[in-house]
């Protein structure tokens, strides 16, 4: 039987306003610290933001706060990755801001469950469970159209049409002619505001190297797929010519995203033009020449759609998951529905979930603002003797905690370790599995025995893993989505989740 769609009505009547929102996490970003942030004119990096709604008591108005935020645009190999929990493996914004709303979660409800007042929870009916008190909700702001799915999106009209994208890699050897096509197309273009392939290799390059400075983690290599959108003239499928200037007949596109689809199913076409992707597709994010085991940032947020947002951990103690009510987007290439295919449609059919989850439809709204840290803006800022632009190589998470609420991380480590470090929670993000985990031993132990949840009740728990399945009714809500939704979801490897 179909599932009824998770509405958080409250807050929706007070129509949340985008720009405010934007304003609100542009304004956090710049009162943090220095360390981690791009160079400005030469470095660009994604900014995303959990922001939490909390309705005032007899008024329509709403308070509103940053609770999380997250900067980055890396991610590791699938051999960079630690059987031990001890390495961030995605450092996407998106997946930054979330896990920071995770730590967040976490430090309300030890609030909460050792008698302190929590601004977010309160006492469910079920023993040792929680749920959101009534009038408070939480929204996820991004600079920027998540990779994968959302990102594929058709040109404007009044936008300057890339040609039909350079001769694959697997192609045979160009000519010399073809190679200095190749040069052009992956010039740097000033003012161009799309997130074209070229770019999102590098922003999602998986940084195996051990250097400790982010600068020197930048992709080298430029992929052979790239679209150009400036004016340089590139030969088109049927051997003509085409430019931004119009003098010629132009073929129809769409932005495009480096992150490829998951092995097993469909794959892109590479045709010209809008044959160039399959759409609806699971995507996983590219390496620097290596795979990795990432969900693109679109598969993320839509899976958080159905399961909520707050991981199998914290389930043990909400008696309903958490979903954000709304979805805003800067300013950046955007299509309505194209955002509501990849993170609303896909999940639309999944039906039979355990009680306390649900088929959410977030409501999606974009801001006018621009995030001064762009890629768009960089290029626009970028002057002559500052060096090529290139994505920011460290990741900046923040959130609302009494404790260490910054963790600046590069290459899935914190920023600026040594290599002697490694392996040392000296190393360790405080956002990475085993961080987490051990933060959520903490609010386990801080539990009164006789308040403990009963899924927290067993005395075979040992692992991150044994936590993780024995959230039971997660794991069925998860079952359903994969075998209904997402059957070629990659499954992560038991081995690597072992740790305690």
């Amino acid at each position: 039987m179909p599932v009824s769609l998770h509405l958080n009505l409250p807050v929706r009547l007070n129509m949340v306003n985008a720009d405010e929102i934007a304003k609100l996490c542009y304004d956090r970003f710049k009162q943090l610290p220095r360390r981690g942030k791009p160079e400005p004119g030469r470095e660009w990096t994604l900014l995303a933001a959990v922001v939490k709604i909390s309705r005032c008591a007899n008024s329509d108005t709403v308070e509103k706060e940053v609770v999380s935020l997250g900067t980055g645009t890396k991610c590791i190999g699938q051999t960079a990755m630690s059987p031990n929990g001890d390495v961030l493996n995605d450092s996407h914004a998106e997946v930054i801001a979330r896990r920071g709303c995770v730590r967040y979660l976490m430090a309300e409800l030890h609030r909460a469950v050792s008698g302190e007042k929590s601004s977010v929870f309160c006492q469910a009916d079920e023993r040792g469970k929680w749920r959101l008190q009534p009038e408070v909700s939480f929204l996820f702001f991004t600079s920027h159209t998540p990779c994968g799915d959302a990102s594929i999106i058709p040109m404007a009209d009044n936008q300057s049409q890339p040609c039909p994208p350079v001769t694959s890699a697997k192609s045979p050897e160009r000519t010399d002619g073809e190679r200095d096509l190749k040069r052009k197309a992956e010039a740097p273009i000033e003012g161009n505001n799309t997130k074209v392939l070229r770019l999102e290799e590098e922003q999602e390059t998986a940084e195996t190297s051990k250097s400790e400075d982010p600068s020197q983690s930048h992709a080298t290599k430029t992929p052979v797929e790239t679209v150009s959108q400036d004016s340089a003239q590139l030969e088109t499928k049927n051997g003509g010519l085409c430019d931004g200037a119009g003098l010629h007949p132009q073929v129809p596109d769409i932005h495009r995203t480096g992150a490829k689809c998951v092995p097993g199913g469909p794959v892109d076409p590479l045709h010209p033009g809008v044959g160039y992707h399959s759409t609806g597709m699971l995507r996983v994010k590219p390496g620097r020449g290596e795979p990795t085991l990432s969900l693109s940032c679109s598969d993320k947020l839509a899976r958080l759609g159905v399961l909520g947002f707050q991981g199998a951990l914290l389930s043990h103690y909400l008696q309903e998951a958490l979903y954000f009510s709304t979805i805003v987007v800067g300013k950046c290439p955007y299509s309505q529905e194209v955002m509501e295919r990849a993170l609303v449609t896909r999940c639309s059919c999944v039906s039979d979930l355990p009680a306390g989850f649900s088929v959410h439809a977030p409501e999606l709204l974009q801001s006018s603002l621009e995030f001064p840290f762009s890629q768009a803006q960089t290029e626009l800022q970028h002057q002559a003797g500052q060096g090529r632009i290139s994505p920011c190589g460290a990741a900046i998470s923040w959130c609302n905690v009494p404790e260490q609420p910054l963790d600046v991380t590069a290459n899935g480590y914190k920023h600026g370790v040594t290599k002697k470090a490694l392996g040392t929670a000296k190393a360790r993000s405080l956002l990475c599995k085993l961080e987490l985990f051990h933060s959520f031993l903490s609010l386990v132990s801080a539990t009164d025995p006789a308040a403990l949840p009963d899924s927290l009740r067993r005395a075979e728990l040992q692992t991150y893993w044994d936590y993780k399945q024995a959230a039971q009714s997660y794991q069925q809500a998860w079952q359903q989505l994969y075998s209904q939704a997402f059957p070629l979801w990659p499954r992560n490897d038991s081995d690597l989740l072992l740790f305690h």
